[in-house]
């Protein structure tokens, strides 16, 4: 069994930086790797900021924020992302993952573990090709990934049972709460929550209802984030990604067709909280604008 030393994040987005965080506080060598010099710089910003909230908090001694940050290597450079697990947040799309893996798979060691934060994609599809499926696992995470306790562990069809409960332990470390979950379309929690969004945009296009109603009604029966706010915190695009990761899969059943008003926006480029307007407009510092 591989000891993990040294932890890979792929991807500099919210999910890639909340993943590196917990992993460097943990006390992992981390190393970010994003294609995007960026995207990588505005990771380093975000982490250093939720470091200082989280002193601030009183949930984090301030003399462990420099240990943490220097824990964190940031990278554009492919070649450079060596250790021993991958923990891949990148676009939720097959084909960039797939090539990812390929890549990785040959420049580390056989004993290299290949963690995918999937939402939707059965581990069975993104191991194909490999020469080592047997070390592909899925490790779910929830936004904000610091903050939400649950992850998904997901076994595929020919992933070995040590490397699943490497996964669960380094999840467990983290002060996580884990569940195993059968490897299809959406795992649980994605394939459970596609009606709370796909119902919310019927309503919405059926008209008499704006998105602000439907936010503030489910909020005031108890959830925490009506569907729009929520869309708009993952990442509407990502949100499309994942709906039609699951329609597809699942044979394309009408309660999961994606929404036009969904493919609108994206196309329009407003995905959310990232790029300043989603449902809501968003200030620099993501909240959204009163209006």
């Amino acid at each position: 069994m591989v000891t993990l030393n040294t932890i890979i994040v792929a991807g500099a987005g919210t999910m890639g930086q909340g993943i590196a965080q917990l992993c460097a506080t943990l006390g992992k060598q981390t190393i970010m790797y994003d294609v995007s010099q960026e995207g990588l710089t505005k990771a380093r910003q975000a982490i250093d900021q939720n470091l200082y909230q989280s002193v601030a908090k009183g949930r984090l001694a301030a003399e462990k924020v420099a240990t943490i940050q220097t824990r964190i290597v940031y990278t554009t450079r492919l070649e450079d992302a060596v250790g021993d697990m991958l923990i891949e947040a990148i676009v939720e799309q097959t084909a960039p993952k797939k090539a990812l893996f390929r890549v990785l798979e040959q420049q580390n060691s056989p004993q290299f573990i290949i963690a995918s934060n999937t939402s939707s994609i059965p581990m069975e599809v993104l191991s194909e090709g490999l020469s080592r499926p047997e070390r592909v696992v899925g490790l779910h995470f929830f936004n904000p990934a610091t903050v939400m306790k649950l992850v998904e562990v997901i076994s595929g069809p020919q992933t070995l049972a040590c490397v699943a409960q490497q996964a669960e332990d380094l999840a467990l470390l983290m002060n996580k709460t884990v569940v195993r979950a059968k490897d299809a379309p959406g795992f649980i929690v994605n394939r459970v929550a596609r009606p709370y969004y796909a119902e919310s945009l019927r309503l919405l296009g059926a008209g008499g209802l704006v998105h602000e109603d439907i936010d503030r009604l489910l909020e005031s029966v108890g959830f925490r984030m009506g569907p729009f706010r929520l869309m708009d915190l993952i990442g509407v695009d990502t949100n499309l990604s994942v709906t039609t990761s699951i329609y597809e899969g699942l044979g394309c059943p009408k309660r999961f067709e994606p929404n036009p008003i969904q493919q609108s926006m994206v196309l329009q480029g407003h995905h959310g909280r990232k790029s300043g307007q989603g449902f809501y407009p968003y200030s620099k510092d993501e909240g959204p604008i009163a209006r």
